[in-house]
């Protein structure tokens, strides 16, 4: 089966998904297999890999070395073309929905497709949608392009459903990464409702409390990055 098959029916069932994000440009990959071990351990479905900026090569290597200490699928979440690696088991095929900078709707993706028609990567078509959280983010600073304001609820459930009829197979609603302040259950219960495809949160979720509220406002899958680079006990409390 493939990934998204499995997540796809996973959701069908009412089932909850979990990722890890490790973002190469933050991680000690001399800590991989402690990390690692940790995930293992915990609730975790899937591990996410990549970040806004990211030397070249680093996250080929970094997947290698995870992938001898685990069997959970990994899934890139790149934020530029020199993330792409044949290491992983699939790709988030994203465009960033949210923005109007035309090289991340389509042009970023135009130049990925000669490396990815040479991969086995699995590529999953998916709508970024960034929403305000309180902090300027990685990724306003990289694509130069501003987030959705959080009160704009009707013209946010919009542009997820415009991904979902465009034929994205996923939408990723994201605060951001470290985001001040998490998505609001009314936003994502708006967007949930919308949607007949999965819907992936992330962003300022630092608590098992946090996570178990975005399960209950609609996600599919939950992204949790930061909390697990500023304290790995976050392991412990979920």
């Amino acid at each position: 089966m493939s990934i998204y098959s499995d997540i796809l029916k996973t959701s069908r069932k009412g089932e909850k998904s979990l990722a890890v994000l490790i973002d190469p440009d933050k991680f000690d990959i001399n800590n991989t297999k402690r990390f690692i071990d940790k995930v293992n351990k915990s609730v975790a479905t899937h591990i996410f890999v990549g970040g806004s900026t990211v030397d070249n090569g680093v996250t080929g290597v970094l997947v290698l070395e995870i992938k001898k200490y685990t069997k959970l699928p990994i899934v890139l979440f790149p934020g530029a073309l020199s993330q792409i690696t044949n290491n992983a088991d699939a790709l988030l095929f994203l465009s960033l929905l949210s923005g109007r900078n035309p090289d991340y709707l389509i042009g970023e993706q135009v130049k990925a497709v000669s490396k990815l028609k040479k991969s086995s990567l699995e590529t999953i078509a998916t709508g970024y949608i960034l929403i305000e959280s309180g902090r300027k983010t990685a990724v306003e600073k990289v694509t130069k392009t501003t987030p959705m304001l959080r009160t704009d609820l009707q013209h946010i459930v919009d542009t997820a459903l415009a991904g979902q009829f465009l034929g994205m197979k996923l939408i990723y609603l994201e605060a951001g990464s470290g985001a001040k302040n998490p998505l609001t259950a009314t936003i994502i219960r708006a967007v949930k409702e919308a949607l007949s495809i999965p819907l992936i949160i992330g962003g300022g979720i630092r608590s098992a409390k946090a996570l178990n509220q975005a399960y209950k406002w609609g996600a599919d899958m939950v992204v949790i990055g930061t909390a697990f680079e500023d304290d790995e006990l976050f392991f412990n409390a979920l």
